[in-house]
């Protein structure tokens, strides 16, 4: 990998698209520590030392913002918004028969689908940063901070808008640099800010976990926590590799005088081939009713079931619930992603054939049984890499800001190898000697 990242560099056109990258991450991180008009910066930060790691309901999207949604900057909601929208756009995709239609026209299609993902952002923007700003001003984002209402002195109506508006134009142009990244840069624009975003709060995680620790001035609780980290990666980076292959033959066909096809390919099913997609659903369908239940008057049985049950990361029933709905998220979204059928259709429209299956319906529900068997172990891989956290928390009372979370790892790894990879090949092209040298 940093053999790839050396060649990059002695290549002028590589060159220049990663050092474009790298601005556009350093203007990403000077806009997540601008604070928005209307807030009490003195008292942010009391609040944030005060927490100690323990954030609370907001930790995952404070994750993906690099920290920023605590801190109340005009980065604040970061790239979930558009994360959101892009998940929702993929789930409507199966429903409505326009937008199936539009994803199957192309680039003009795709193009259209963005475009509608760009407006549903806004519009998540809008909403949940008039819930941030609500949860801010109420003293809620902070619970047993001492001044946390006071972190927005002015409560009028005014303020209260402009805040609104810069945290929407702040993910607007959040948006927006992640596409340059993609047109002039190098890999997903998206992805790559949602990995700088984990990535920046690694260093003071593992530092606060040293400053906690007891063994030897905190040094074994942080080599601990790093060999940890390192058999996590060895283990997402063999597991996210894994494939299994299903070899397809194309029969010869004579079309004039040329002959096309006799070749042999194969369909790589991933062991995960949901990514981290389930995760990031479990994780906001329980944070749902914990939102609920914190906003609710009243001391109502439900409201206490939540928060005895749904609300602390270290309850059985969350960690039940959490496992079980990751599980589950990992066979629906490959059961929308994957079509065996569309797949066999066009296997035997160009004269492709799984050897030993007859074409058509056989070659579908053959697919369907393999990516059925090999999404058992991906789920399952899934869910207990989501628990690390938990376990960490449970086993070793860790802080809640345990930097080596499986959402975190997860999107690391997956982001890092998309990249080499890109680079890679990129150098393929540039560098290609041919056969007379």
């Amino acid at each position: 990998m940093l053999t790839a990242f050396a060649r990059a560099f002695r290549t002028p056109d590589l060159r220049k698209k990663l050092l474009f990258t790298l601005a556009i991450i350093v203007v990403y991180r000077v806009g997540t520590h601008i604070p928005i008009p209307g807030v009490n910066y003195k008292a942010v930060q009391t609040c944030v030392n005060e927490a100690s790691g323990n954030q609370g309901l907001f930790g995952l999207v404070n994750m993906f913002s690099g920290g920023a949604l605590l801190q109340i900057t005009i980065f604040a909601l970061g790239i979930m918004p558009y994360i959101t929208a892009s998940i929702i756009l993929q789930l409507l995709t199966v429903v409505i028969p326009r937008l199936e239609a539009l994803k199957k026209e192309g680039q003009a299609g795709t193009t259209k689908i963005t475009q509608y993902t760009r407006y549903l952002t806004v519009a998540l923007a809008i909403l949940q940063g008039t819930g941030l700003v609500a949860t801010a001003r109420s003293g809620a984002l902070f619970s047993g901070c001492t001044v946390a209402s006071s972190i927005v002195p002015d409560q009028a109506i005014f303020t209260t808008i402009t805040m609104v508006i810069c945290m929407t134009a702040g993910t607007a142009v959040v948006m927006w640099l992640g596409e340059l990244i993609t047109d002039r840069g190098i890999g997903n624009g998206m992805s790559i800010l949602m990995f700088i975003s984990i990535a920046a709060t690694f260093p003071s995680a593992l530092w606060a976990i040293k400053k906690q620790g007891t063994l030897a001035d905190g040094w074994i609780e942080f080599g601990s926590v790093i060999a940890v980290g390192l058999v996590m990666v060895a283990l997402v980076v063999f597991v996210e590799q894994a494939q299994r292959r299903i070899p397809v033959q194309y029969a010869k066909r004579m079309i004039g005088r040329r002959s096309y096809g006799g070749t042999s390919t194969y369909i790589p099913l991933k062991v995960n081939q949901a990514g981290v997609i389930p995760v990031i659903f479990a994780s906001s369908l329980l944070y749902i009713p914990a939102l609920v239940a914190q906003f609710a008057g009243g001391n109502s049985s439900w409201k206490t079931w939540i928060e005895t049950n749904l609300s602390k990361g270290t309850h059985p029933v969350y960690i039940i619930s959490y496992f079980l709905l990751i599980v589950f998220f990992a066979f629906f979204y490959v059961a929308i992603s994957f079509n065996p059928e569309e797949v066999a259709d066009n296997m035997k429209k160009y004269g492709g054939f799984i050897p030993g299956i007859r074409a058509g319906r056989p070659t579908a529900e053959y697919l369907s049984y393999v990516l059925n068997r090999i999404t058992w172990p991906g789920s399952l891989y899934l869910g207990l890499i989501a628990l690390v956290p938990t376990m960490a928390l449970v086993g070793f009372g860790a802080s809640n800001n345990f930097p080596f979370g499986g959402t975190s790892i997860l999107i690391i790894v997956g982001v890092g190898l998309e990249t080499v990879k890109q680079i890679e090949s990129q150098l393929q092209q540039r560098n290609y000697e041919g056969f007379l040298r």
